[in-house]
Formats: structure tokens, sequence, C-alpha cells
């Protein structure tokens, strides 16, 4: 049986997504209020996520988006962080805030986080969407959590299964 003939079981809704959202922007727009705010957009999951957030931030904001790699085709992360587009942005002026859709292994933010650290912004943070903390690979926690989710491989809401789903307003799992 293809996981796409399984069923789906709604793990968030778009309702609890855009009122979690609010408040990410809230406590955003307050620790971000007197910097010159940059957001990364980790591509492709979090570009959803990403639109979403910023339109909640009553900041001037700057973004611009890095696509990398760990995943391919895969459930699974596969452990190397590649960099297929970077940004061009002279980061010492900025607070960078990156955004991702997920953090579960950290690999992918780990490594995100130590290139842009070697630019010298003034200060870089992490918002994610999802956070899997029992899936890490490397001692991490991300600044800005929207929700934690148990283990469980989700898709929607900017989140793939092959390429496809992320167009789904909500956040879903394939269950037997």
């Amino acid at each position: 049986m293809s996981i796409e003939n399984k069923r789906r079981e709604i793990l968030l809704s778009k309702a609890a997504i855009e009122e979690r959202i609010k408040g990410l922007g809230e406590t955003l727009t307050e620790a971000y209020k007197d910097k010159n705010l940059l957001v990364v957009s980790l591509l492709k999951g979090s570009f959803i996520f990403t639109a979403d957030l910023v339109r909640q931030i009553d900041l001037p904001v700057r973004i611009e988006f890095m696509t990398t790699s760990s995943y391919g085709h895969s459930e699974e992360s596969t452990g190397h962080v590649k960099i297929v587009q970077d940004i061009h942005v002279d980061l010492t002026a900025y607070d960078v805030l990156i955004v991702d859709d997920i953090t579960d292994s950290a690999l992918t933010m780990t490594g995100v986080l130590e290139i842009l650290s070697q630019r010298n912004p003034k200060s870089i943070r992490s918002c994610v969407l999802l956070d899997k903390p029992s899936r890490r690979k490397v001692d991490y926690a991300p600044d800005y959590v929207g929700f934690e989710i148990p283990d469980m491989f989700i898709v929607g809401y900017g989140l793939n299964y092959g390429d496809y789903y992320r167009n789904i307003d909500h956040v879903f799992a394939f269950v037997d």
C-alpha cells in the first residue's frame, strides 16, 4: 500500500496554526523592536510559514531565502547539510532570524547557524513552526517554536512528501 492511500490524521488545524503564528509575530515584534531584522527563510519547506510569520511582525523586515538540502525525497535526513542557494547580504548590519518549517535532527539548523554566524551578524536566532526534540542528533533548541510535536512523519503547510502536499493549509500525518 502506498503512503498516499493511507488515512490522514490532522495534527494541527489551519486555525491553530494561524493563532500560534499571530502570537509568534507579537513576540518577535517585541524582541526585535529596536533592531535591524533580517529574516532568512530556509527553502523550500519554510516559505509558507515565513510568509505568514513576517506579515505578523509589525516592523520593517528584510527577507532573504537560502536553499538547503539534507533530506532529498526521503523521510530521514542524510545528516549532511548542503547549501544549494546562498544569501548574498553583508550580515554585519543585521540581527538575523533564521526561519524553518521544522527542527528534528537539528543538523540543518545548526549547520546554517554555523555558516551564518561566521559572517558576523549583530545577533542570530532561529524560529521554527514545528519542533521534534525526540529526534535530535545534536544538542540544540530553537529560540522560537510554534509547536512541539511527537516523532511522526508529518506533511502539509510547507512540509512535503516527495515534493507534494506543501500547499495543504494544515499539518497532517499519514496513518494506518
